[in-house]
């Protein structure tokens, strides 16, 4: 939820808050962030460990990075988030501080406090931004919603029980019940 505040924000004011608050800001809004639940971070852990041992076996060049990594989406001083599990295959757009510029797949596990703001606020801002692919993981309802904007496909649902395709690396499958990669067996 937004602070109850007309003022805006920028990243000075989400780097002075206080050691272990945190917040996104979105366009000059900061919205805190509550402490993640076993389950979400189960999930987290899990899947960014499915995908980082992927790009290792394929010898890939794309980086993953789990919550708290800063993502500075735009140029500006007034958008700043924490994706859960964030992908990023351009080295250029990396320094201490997180990630510079549009992620090429970012994955948010919903908290049942604050949902709506991963599937509106968060979907326009990846989307806009230039980010590929976007998973949008909710353990509530064991639902996965896949956007892959690349190809403007702008919503796939799926079960925790499917086989769920990844749309940037085509043989990486992942099934959530599972939490395991699957390759897709090629002709």
């Amino acid at each position: 939820m937004a602070l109850a505040n007309t003022n805006h924000y920028t990243i000075s004011d989400i780097y002075a808050l206080p050691e272990g608050q945190r917040a996104e800001l979105i366009d000059g809004q900061i919205y805190n962030m509550a402490p993640p639940s076993m389950t979400h971070q189960r999930i987290v852990t899990r899947i960014s460990s499915i995908i980082n041992t992927y790009i290792q076996q394929k010898h890939g060049s794309c980086e993953v990075f789990v919550a708290p990594f800063a993502v500075f989406l735009s140029d500006d001083d007034k958008n700043y988030v924490e994706p859960d599990v964030t992908v990023i295959c351009d080295d250029n757009k990396l320094d201490e501080r997180g990630c510079h510029g549009a992620p090429d797949w970012l994955i948010e596990v919903t908290s049942p406090s604050d949902p709506q703001r991963d599937y509106g606020i968060k979907l326009f801002k990846y989307r806009t931004a230039g980010v590929r692919e976007y998973w949008i993981v909710n353990p509530q309802k064991k639902t996965v919603t896949v956007y892959d904007f690349e190809k403007e496909q702008y919503s796939n649902q799926y079960n925790f029980e499917d086989d769920i395709p990844v749309c940037i690396f085509s043989d990486l499958i992942i099934n959530m019940n599972r939490l395991v990669y699957i390759g897709r067996q090629h002709d």
